[in-house]
């Protein structure tokens, strides 16, 4: 078991509480919109109203080879210091490359305009995983990208989350 931590920081031209609202409040109907090429199909609350406790689903379309949903446990949502942290809790890569996933998104306010935000990941893999720097670019590689959908289609959208 190896257990290791990816953060990553974005400047974002998009104003904090915007970011904020449509990625922590109300990400389960923006991420189907905005991240389709990512094959996310849908999100399902499970559990509770979208504040902490709550369980949601995110569901894949079968153009995702390696698993078909990831069901996440919201741990914090506080939006007076903008930080918000989950954790994933079934599916996706648990069990099967990974024993543990945590995350925490910090929102900082930028004062050019628009803000800084924080990612980051906490992850234990299964004993006999294998592990690396390949992985971690990848992680990486992939969070960049599904950041950039997101802002992009803010930007596309100035009405929404304002």
């Amino acid at each position: 078991m190896v257990a290791g931590t990816v953060a990553t920081e974005y400047v974002s031209q998009v104003e904090t509480k915007r970011l904020w609202n449509a990625m922590v409040k109300d990400g389960h109907n923006l991420y189907p919109k905005a991240l389709h090429e990512f094959h996310i199909s849908s999100v399902t609350l499970l559990h509770g109203d979208g504040g902490v406790g709550t369980v949601r689903q995110l569901n894949f379309t079968s153009a995702n080879k390696d698993f078909s949903y990831i069901k996440e446990r919201l741990d914090v949502i506080d939006e007076d210091k903008m930080v918000h942290k989950y954790a994933a809790i079934e599916g996706g890569s648990l069990g099967k490359k990974l024993s543990a996933l945590k995350f925490e998104l910090k929102f900082v306010r930028r004062e050019e305009g628009g803000c800084v935000l924080t990612w980051i990941c906490n992850y234990e893999t299964l004993p006999g995983a294998p592990d690396g720097e390949a992985r971690v670019d990848e992680i990486k590689k992939m969070d960049d990208a599904m950041f950039r959908k997101i802002e992009q289609y803010l930007i596309s959208n100035p009405d929404l989350y304002c």
